[in-house]
């Protein structure tokens, strides 16, 4: 049996208080396989997605609907080395990563 997170989407709906993420860019810090990546891109946020396991990134990248592919960008790496200048995002999403 799988498991669902949050199949009630109490994140989600967190997520929406918090701002409006349409045409948001943002950074995700340790998106590991995408679920949270996906979750902000139906918010309409531009996610940049980084997390040091790169076979979690390949496996973002696989699982990766068309619909979404220009709006999210995953990279393997570490958030001590982020190759972006400075206020190249709106918002910053560290979750689920301790």
């Amino acid at each position: 049996m799988p498991l669902r997170i949050d199949p009630e989407q109490n994140e989600v709906r967190a997520l929406q208080r918090v701002t409006d993420w349409r045409r948001k860019r943002v950074l995700e810090i340790g998106c590991g396989d995408g679920r949270l990546t996906l979750r902000l891109a139906r918010l309409g946020a531009v996610v940049h997605a980084v997390d040091p396991d790169a076979e979690l990134i390949r496996a973002a990248r696989r699982n990766l609907p068309k619909r979404f592919a220009s709006r999210i960008r995953y990279r393997a790496g570490k958030a001590e080395r982020l190759d972006h200048a400075d206020e190249t995002f709106d918002l910053v999403v560290f979750a689920w990563v301790l």
